[in-house]
């Protein structure tokens, strides 16, 4: 099964046509299951380069940027918020094999724009009191209350005194970056101790992008947005991510591993297809 588990499949190819070569990191990022390789200690790229150039698509001028990046594997579609699709070049890639990738991905993007909301997306609400966000699987608002006022998200309180205009959303995204660096490795070991997962570290980080990742070494990164999904899906993606320290690829034994460990990953699998975009 290739590639099932996320909302918004960006194409990518596994045998490039200048013969790159395959990755050993695996990333989860917004909308797919992505391949991508550490650093190969090859500096002839940079991932500054780039160029740019239009691409008709169903009368339609899309902006297409090139960006060579030295650790990428594969060549790798993305469009972005801003109507513009950015191809990534991999270290042993070249200008003329990313625009025939392109070429081939344009039935893609005419698919993508064709969707409900197109390939973009409005730009999101800033975070004040009284806004709805996710928080913990549920919409919830955030709301003031207390003597000294603290902000709460439901049944939790965040801890934090109220403050204004932009800071406000600053200091709370701040402060729920630190309750999943309590809460997300804990629960990782929780799920892997019993199941004879070793990860050798396991960081939190601000992704943009990925849901998590596991590299050759055993550590694995999580997003510190899953502490806005549902239990169900950030078990499921910590989960997948343990199942990597076992196989480091999406084979069939791979997925066999995830079923095993997670029988209900379907039900997750659908919630980030649906809901998804909305936190990351």
């Amino acid at each position: 099964m290739a590639d099932p588990c996320w909302n918004t499949r960006s194409p990518f190819t596994r045998y490039p046509i200048d013969r790159v070569s395959l990755f050993h990191q695996l990333d989860l990022f917004r909308g797919a299951l992505r391949s991508a390789h550490a650093s190969s200690g090859t500096n002839s790229s940079t991932s500054t380069d780039r160029a740019e150039e239009e691409l008709d698509v169903d009368g339609r001028r899309i902006p297409v940027i090139y960006v060579r990046s030295p650790r990428a594997r594969c060549y790798r579609l993305t469009l972005r918020p801003d109507g513009s699709a950015r191809c990534t070049i991999p270290v042993r890639g070249s200008q003329s094999g990313a625009r025939q990738f392109v070429e081939r991905c344009r039935p893609w993007i005419a698919r993508r724009l064709r969707s409900p909301g197109g390939a973009t997306q409005p730009p999101a609400a800033a975070w004040q009191p009284g806004s709805e966000i996710w928080w913990r699987g549920e919409r919830t608002r955030i709301s003031i209350e207390g003597i000294p006022p603290q902000v709460r998200l439901g049944n939790d309180s965040l801890g934090m005194p109220p403050t204004t205009g932009e800071e406000f959303e600053k200091v709370l995204r701040a402060r729920m970056l630190a309750l999943s660096r309590i809460e997300l490795p804990a629960r990782l070991l929780e799920l892997a101790l019993p199941l004879g997962f070793r990860p050798e570290r396991v960081s939190i980080r601000n992704q943009r992008s990925r849901w998590g990742s596991c590299s050759r070494r055993g550590t694995i990164s999580l997003n510190w947005r899953l502490i806005q999904t549902p239990v169900f899906v950030r078990d499921y993606i910590l989960l997948h991510e343990l199942a990597h320290l076992r196989h480091l690829n999406h084979s069939n034994r791979f997925w066999k591993e995830v079923r095993r460990i997670c029988p209900d990953y379907e039900r997750a699998e659908l919630w980030i297809r649906q809901l998804g975009r909305e936190v990351l």
